[in-house]
């Protein structure tokens, strides 16, 4: 009978570097318990990293960590993503964060904040940087076609209707060739009318 420590070992060789895990990818192979001990032995081997818990990532090999040489970890949208993929849930990020990811705003946030028509939760990543998940009844907000639109209405939500300078449009501009003909038609009955006249004035 193989350990469960060598069958969690196994499975994640299966995958490419950088893949985030969760604790109950593993749940078929044991107790919670025993499972949680076999991961902690493969943080501690430097197999797996902690990112929070009962996420792990599977590190991309570069600088020197737990005596395995790896990359930078993932990004706070790239955790927020691979939670959203295993709960089957739509996320957006809100705020200061979604104008960091478009580059409208220099400020990098410790905590970021994402809408969700999923479970409303905080997760903890870690030296006081953590995800936020708000439950929002408002559907229309996640039922884009394109995330880049979804997201780019988000930013400009965040800063407000009359607020959005001339830069901030010529930035916004360069991402249109991210979204189809097709996507802004479909979702153009999303956006809100003020937002719908600066996309259609650029």
């Amino acid at each position: 009978m193989q350990s469960i420590e060598f069958q969690i070992e196994r499975k994640i060789k299966n995958y490419k570097r950088g893949k985030i895990f969760f604790k109950n990818d593993f749940a078929k192979l044991g107790s919670s318990e025993a499972v949680f001990k076999a991961l902690q032995r493969l943080v501690g081997s430097g197999l797996l990293v902690r990112l929070a818990n009962g996420i792990y990532w599977y590190p991309k090999k570069g600088k020197e960590l737990y005596g395995v040489k790896i990359s930078g970890k993932p990004t706070l949208d790239e955790i927020a993503r691979a939670i959203a993929k295993r709960d089957k849930a739509r996320i957006v990020p809100t705020g200061v964060h979604a104008l960091n990811l478009l580059n409208l705003s220099t400020q990098v946030p410790a905590n970021v904040v994402y809408l969700t028509d999923g479970a409303a939760r905080r997760v903890n990543i870690g030296n006081g940087k953590g995800i936020l998940f708000k439950h929002t009844s408002e559907v229309r907000r996640l039922a884009y076609k394109s995330e880049f639109l979804m997201l780019i209405v988000s930013a400009l939500r965040e800063i407000g209707e009359g607020k959005i300078t001339d830069e901030q449009k010529e930035i916004i501009k360069t991402y249109f060739s991210h979204i189809t003909k097709q996507e802004f038609e479909t979702d153009l009955k999303l956006i809100p009318v003020w937002i719908q006249k600066i996309f259609l004035s650029l």
